[in-house]
């Protein structure tokens, strides 16, 4: 995220909102998307799968390829040198941080990061922005709040990050040993960026408009017992939103745990299935603009 401006992000906004219109029907004929995917992944790879797609292109998937070559010995370079040469752009998911950087200096088409361990997800966060926008009509000027795992988690980081380019005042909700790097808040502090840090999550929940949960991730936890400790610290249920503004939305990366009761799902609120679906607009423009197929 560090790499995109204010200007760059309106211009992937401004083209997803068209993708969202129907306006490039078989853009992505004759071009193929290679999904690699050496990391468990759902929504962003098929989102990834179904943007190529949806307007003509094809898809071949890499990730048993790549899982493959790792267990032969082959470098990850290696790799994506031979599979860059069967596609016209790289959709990637890696365990290790970096790794999509490595991939970027190692091929002679583009990379589109899907996730590189507990580093970044920029995809992910400019489908966050560009459901911001739709559901407020604006981003700057919002109250946004940012809940769970906040440490580990890669879409809280590239978030944060990214709307930092905008006039926003954030709330940073966890317990201690999940908070917002500290590398990361002295990032925003020189920014000139408003943040808090709190511990309870209701007292916040009517300033905002935006509550951005999510998920204790398991798997990104060095000490089991940590886990343990703070997997069931939050859980947003209906009652909890009485106070919540009309015009604020939950969003959630997904997949959830207990972290958000169904019963929201029926809430005018719960924001989270629409914002996997931009996923695919998204990553349809990005795909477009990172070919050369769309002005940027």
């Amino acid at each position: 995220m560090r790499n995109l401006d204010a200007k760059d992000i309106g211009i992937v906004l401004k083209h997803s909102k068209a993708m969202i219109q129907g306006k490039h029907k078989g853009l992505f004929e004759g071009k193929i998307l290679g999904s690699m995917f050496f990391e468990p992944s759902t929504r962003t790879r098929l989102s990834f799968e179904s943007a190529m797609e949806r307007l003509g292109g094809k898809v071949i998937t890499a990730a048993e390829a790549g899982v493959t070559s790792s267990t032969k010995g082959e470098t990850l370079s290696d790799s994506i040198k031979v599979i860059s040469r069967y596609c016209d752009i790289i959709a990637m998911r890696h365990p290790y941080e970096g790794a999509a950087r490595l991939a970027a200096d190692a091929a002679k088409i583009p990379i589109l990061n899907g996730g590189d361990g507990a580093n970044q997800h920029p995809t992910q966060t400019l489908l966050d922005l560009f459901s911001i926008q739709e559901t407020q009509k604006k981003i700057d000027g919002l109250s946004i709040a940012m809940v769970g795992d906040l440490k580990y988690g890669r879409t809280i980081h590239s978030l944060a990050q990214g709307l930092s380019l905008f006039k926003v005042r954030m709330f940073f909700v966890a317990p201690d040993i999940l908070q917002m790097p500290k590398e990361l808040l002295a990032e925003l502090k020189a920014k000139g960026v408003r943040y808090s840090l709190h511990e309870k999550l209701e007292p916040i929940i009517p300033k905002v408009d935006i509550l951005y949960d999510t998920r204790i991730q398991k798997e990104r936890f060095p000490d089991p017992l940590e886990y343990e400790k703070v997997k069931n610290i939050y859980q947003i249920v209906p009652e909890m939103l009485a106070r919540a503004k009309k015009n604020m939305r939950l969003m959630h990366p997904l997949p959830r745990v207990t972290e958000i009761h169904p019963s929201v799902d029926a809430t005018p609120y719960a924001y989270y299935f629409q914002q996997a679906e931009n996923g695919v607009y998204v990553r349809q423009a990005l795909i477009a603009l990172t070919l050369g197929l769309l002005p940027s």
